[in-house]
């Protein structure tokens, strides 16, 4: 059984401090795009991020992967900026790639995708900005 991160405060600050690859799904080239500016934070908090998106072809020169098939190596986390009917679509595809964690963002909720990201071990957040629970949880560490 996967954590509940809506849930569980500790489980989501370990997610967040031990998973250093992440995949955007859903992922913007538009700069007024929130999928855009929380990967550009992402990106400047030293994650790697792989963006996917099968509508453009890339994100001020990175690359954009059609599927989560398609990315070039192992992914620690897989945010979700998409309509929620596609969420469980995306948890069978997290699971397929060995990812540990499914995280949706604001507006982004599927009560059966949970259950079947949870059930298969996957951590899971749902209708919570990752941006802003990194801010939250880690921005004293950078004040210093």
């Amino acid at each position: 059984m996967g954590n509940d991160l809506n849930q569980d405060l500790a489980a989501r600050r370990d997610v967040l401090l031990h998973s250093p690859i992440i995949a955007i799904v859903g992922r913007s080239n538009d700069h007024y795009y929130t999928s855009y500016e929380v990967g550009e934070y992402l990106i400047e908090q030293g994650f790697t991020v792989y963006n996917v998106n099968p509508n453009i072809d890339d994100v001020d020169g990175q690359p954009v992967y059609e599927s989560l098939q398609d990315l070039p190596g192992p992914v620690d986390l897989v945010v979700v900026f998409r309509d929620s009917r596609y969420l469980n679509g995306v948890v069978t595809d997290a699971l397929q790639i060995g990812a540990k964690t499914v995280w949706a963002q604001l507006n982004v909720h599927d009560d059966a995708a949970r259950e079947h990201a949870l059930n298969a071990g996957l951590n899971f957040a749902m209708d919570l900005c990752i941006r802003t629970e990194h801010q939250r949880l880690f921005d004293h560490l950078q004040q210093g």
